[in-house]
């Protein structure tokens, strides 16, 4: 078991490695380079770079809202 638990831990952190080099291209190094440029192809346009982060972490705090009501309503009924 440890092992899988390494291994997943191995693919998490490449996973958000990836994620974070690609949007830090995406964002901070792009903008510099021409727009004629064949780099270009292989990215969004730049108003997606502020839209999927703010949908994500609206997401994130809707889903986290959801679970704190849900383990609310559990204890609730534990009492009852």
């Amino acid at each position: 078991m440890e092992l899988a638990d390494r291994a997943v831990g191995f693919l998490l952190s490449i996973i958000s490695l990836s994620i974070f080099t690609y949007y830090t291209l995406w964002v901070v190094i792009l903008p510099f380079v021409d727009s004629d440029h064949f780099i270009h192809k292989y990215f969004l346009p730049q108003d997606y770079a502020i839209l999927i982060p703010v949908f994500a972490g609206v997401v994130l705090l809707c889903l986290l809202c959801v679970f704190i009501g849900f383990v609310m309503l559990k204890s609730k009924k534990k009492k009852a």
